[in-house]
């Protein structure tokens, strides 16, 4: 296939958030599995400073510190108007044509509808889901209480703002443990990769745990721990019509899925098939299908559910740009489900193409009786 027939992907990572270096090592996956017969890879980086860095060196820029003072980048926000640069970008064609930009950027602005808002704007097909349920998907809390709307099966939570638990501590603390018991799990309500999160077996812990939280997000969530739990993830894909990937289980080397276990210290492991039966396997990728349309998701998710020693099945939560690492369980199930880590991004980038067609045939002009307007 020649150059001029590849379609051009932009492929954004970094970002301004906590799950940077993730986002970094998500995005190398990703470039290396792009069929290179079928595209050319545009590589643009984000500081966490907020700093657009394009061109073939950005992901090393960005890994390294030494990104450059000023973003070399400029995307304009009119719709059906191509990125361009001032002085272009090394490595693009004359054009600058781009067909599909596939953000892989974890966490606040890059995975919680910043990002997507601003991607409409431009008028090109992006991969994921769009802006509103990136943004209610972010947001820990507000996903919640969508699903307790939509009656699935959820852990007692409870949540409140950093600011106000500053300001007056004691109630806070006392109404959660009225309402919940020990252990329980501290969460930034906006952040993911584990990032920030405590599991805590008394009030100094949990006082301590809030504390931390506050330091990556102004809205804190509680949730009840569940006895005897296992760790169960499904991979969904597609646009009105998702699929489910099967369910694997996560076996973490910690007391649970917390950053180390997940990224450094390599001893966790996952079990794809999770072993478990045949309808509790069907119960979970239903659910999981039920969940990414209730949430409006579109493109891509995974599901992570939390399954109870005495078999209740939790939804946990969705994210919408899941980890795209070397081990990293999205691609992995869809792997054991039948498709390749290149097949999938293959896909992807076809719902991200069929999504925007279906969005440009919208009108977005109505002709009113009278011109009121010009009066």
């Amino acid at each position: 296939m020649s150059t001029k027939q590849k379609k051009r992907i932009l492929v954004l990572f970094g970002g301004r958030s906590g799950e940077h270096e993730v986002s970094l090592v998500s995005a190398n996956s990703v470039i290396a599995n792009l069929d290179k017969e079928k595209y050319e890879v545009i590589p643009v980086g984000i500081t966490k400073q907020g700093r657009w860095i394009s061109g073939p060196d950005s992901m090393k820029l960005l890994k390294s510190g030494n990104a450059p003072e000023q973003s070399n980048t400029l995307i304009v926000p009119e719709p059906n108007s191509p990125p361009f640069t001032k002085e272009g970008i090394s490595g693009w064609s004359a054009d600058k044509r781009i067909d599909v930009i596939f953000p892989v950027l974890h966490g606040p602005y890059g995975e919680d509808g910043t990002v997507q808002g601003f991607l409409e704007l431009t008028g090109i097909p992006y991969v994921g889901c769009a802006t509103l349920a990136s943004a209610v998907c972010m947001d820990k809390v507000m996903q919640k209480k969508v699903l307790k709307a939509e009656d699935f099966t959820q852990v007692a939570f409870e949540w409140f703002w950093m600011k106000n638990f500053k300001k007056s501590p004691d109630p806070i603390i006392k109404k959660i443990e009225q309402q919940l018991q020990y252990p329980m799990f501290v969460k930034p309500a906006n952040l993911g990769s584990s990032v920030g999160i405590s599991k805590v077996k008394n009030q100094e812990g949990l006082i301590a745990a809030i504390e931390e939280a506050g330091d990556y997000d102004r809205k804190i969530i509680i949730e009840q721990g569940v006895l005897g739990v296992r760790e169960l993830e499904c991979s969904v894909i597609g646009n009105q019509n998702p699929k489910a990937s099967i369910a694997g289980e996560i076996i973490s080397s910690n007391e649970f899925y917390d950053y180390d276990a997940k990224y450094v210290d390599g001893k966790s492991a996952a079990k794809i098939p999770a072993e478990i039966d045949a309808e509790m396997m069907q119960e979970a990728q239903r659910e999981a299908v039920r969940a990414y349309q209730a949430l409006d998701c579109e493109g891509m998710a995974r599901v992570d559910f939390l399954l109870a020693g005495d078999g209740v099945l939790y939804i946990n939560e969705l994210n919408t740009i899941p980890g795209f690492t070397s081990i990293s369980m999205y691609p992995k199930l869809w792997e054991a489900s039948g498709l390749t880590y290149p097949e999938l991004l293959d896909k992807l980038i076809k719902f991200a193409i069929e999504r925007s067609k279906e969005k440009k045939r919208l009108n977005v002009s109505y002709q009113p009786k009278q011109k009121w307007y010009n009066e």
